[in-house]
């Protein structure tokens, strides 16, 4: 089941990435910029085929800007035979850098086949204190981790990223509890601190849903910059 496709720069993986967005997502962040993801009922069906002849007609752009294919979602493991299907054509048909755009909490439904076809794993880790992101998200931390520990002990290339959001996430132990982790992998090449923002407030009044963080304010430079410089702090590379 099939959201969208799309091409990116810089965000989804190095270079310009043919992206997939696959329908459905066992989270429920409070902060989704995509909650028309949630269920795959709500997706167009597809097939491996018809995405990867889209990824074909642009593989010559992409080659060029040293960039590839990122299967994102909602959560891509949701569907982990379509989403091994697309890595592995992706990777050995069209001859593209791949990556996974995950939150980790169906890190066990990837098979070692997907992984192996995965140059780049995008992992989300929302928050270090188990509470908040119960909160942040009706699930539990520990599936993230264990996902993890089990990319770093394949030597898999993994960015993660964190959305730093006032109020919530931007505890400086919450903060410094992702950085340590992070940190102690061994195979985090980059992290991304992402800014909390509100783009999607349409999506959720258009689906009837309550947004409840319309208040939130959107963080500082200055917030922004003192997050990212505890992940430096840790001697990760930090964007």
């Amino acid at each position: 089941m099939l959201h969208s496709w799309d091409l990116s720069t810089g965000v989804d993986g190095p270079g310009t990435r043919f992206v997939v967005f696959l329908d459905g997502c066992p989270l429920r962040c409070l902060y989704c910029h995509n909650p028309d993801t949630r269920h795959m009922r709500d997706g167009r069906r597809t097939s491996a085929d018809e995405i990867v002849a889209e990824a074909a007609k642009c593989t010559g752009f992409i080659h060029a800007s040293g960039g590839g294919a990122t299967v994102s979602g909602g959560e891509p493991l949701l569907q982990p035979v379509l989403t091994g299907e697309l890595l592995h054509r992706f990777k050995h048909q069209l001859g593209l850098h791949t990556a996974l755009d995950t939150s980790g909490y169906l890190g066990a439904r990837a098979t070692d086949a997907l992984l192996a076809d995965t140059d780049l794993v995008l992992l989300d880790i929302k928050s270090w204190d188990r509470a908040l992101y119960r909160h942040l998200t009706q699930r539990e931390l520990a599936p993230t981790l264990d996902f993890a520990r089990r990319l770093a002990d394949l030597g898999k290339e993994t960015w993660v990223r964190f959305v730093l959001v006032p109020g919530l996430t931007d505890a400086p132990g919450n903060v410094e509890g992702v950085a340590a982790f992070a940190a102690s992998l061994g195979n985090v090449t980059r992290v991304d601190v992402l800014p909390f923002h509100k783009l999607g407030t349409e999506k959720w009044r258009a689906l009837g849903l309550e947004f409840t963080l319309a208040d939130t304010p959107v963080p500082t430079r200055d917030q922004t910059a003192a997050a990212r410089a505890v992940f430096a702090a840790y001697g990760l590379h930090v964007v």
